[in-house]
């Protein structure tokens, strides 16, 4: 078994933001990788108008997948379950589906249908550029607020300014509809709201709870691995 993990919106090095849980799988003996997204300028290109956009992120995710005939479980967080939704379909190594504070679409479906219809309070989204951030005031008390001070610390320098024409662009496939699935619903996050996240849930085979903010990987890695282990 290995896991890829697929990290959200407005953030870079996937791998930082799953490093915790990623050294206690390693620990069971369970590889792990978190492929780059080159809407979040990953790929040497900056996000914007012109940039790399979800066509791109789903070719950079399904290459990771296809990487190897390993039996595969994908994490996706947040945005991530859009990327997921369409890089995963078809590929037959993949195993299961994590869906954290994330979204399950159908296809021609895009992030935007999942929002309130404007954009959340802790972004910052610039017209002109064609891209959108966390602002990073409000970054800890926002996704991080049961982390750390180590990882709170950290995590501003891992922030991307993203190519806002992701939110619009629609998914191709729905890979939860073929693959088994487990949403883990992050009851006290503040990013994407509990209620929100139940009804996602919905889509899902299985959901779990856990009493932790926006980025349970970090703040809770045991809890994530054993989540994993279990399946």
């Amino acid at each position: 078994m290995r896991v890829v993990f697929v990290h959200g919106a407005c953030v870079r090095d996937g791998s930082w933001w799953w490093h915790r849980t990623a050294e206690l799988l390693r620990e069971r003996g369970v590889s792990s990788v978190a492929p780059a997204l080159p809407s979040c300028g990953e790929a040497g290109l900056p996000g914007g108008a012109d940039g790399p956009g979800l066509s791109e992120d789903v070719t950079a995710v399904r290459r990771a997948l296809l990487d190897s005939d390993e039996p595969t479980v994908v994490v996706a967080h947040s945005y991530g379950g859009i990327v997921t939704a369409e890089a995963a379909a078809g590929v037959r190594s993949v195993r299961h589906l994590v869906m954290v504070s994330s979204y399950l679409p159908e296809v021609g479906q895009s992030l935007s249908e999942f929002g309130a219809g404007s954009p959340a309070p802790f972004l910052d989204v610039d017209p002109d550029a064609g891209t959108f951030g966390v602002r990073p005031e409000l970054l800890v008390d926002t996704f991080l607020q049961d982390c750390d001070p180590e990882v709170q610390a950290q995590a501003a320098d891992h922030l991307a300014r993203q190519s806002a024409k992701v939110t619009g662009q629609p998914v191709g496939a729905a890979a939860w509809q073929q693959v088994p699935s487990t949403y883990l619903v992050c009851a006290q996050d503040r990013g994407t709201p509990p209620r929100f996240q139940r009804e996602f849930a919905r889509r899902a085979g299985s959901v779990v709870e856990l009493d932790a903010g926006h980025h349970p990987f970090l703040s809770q890695p045991v809890a994530v691995r054993d989540l994993l282990l279990s399946l």
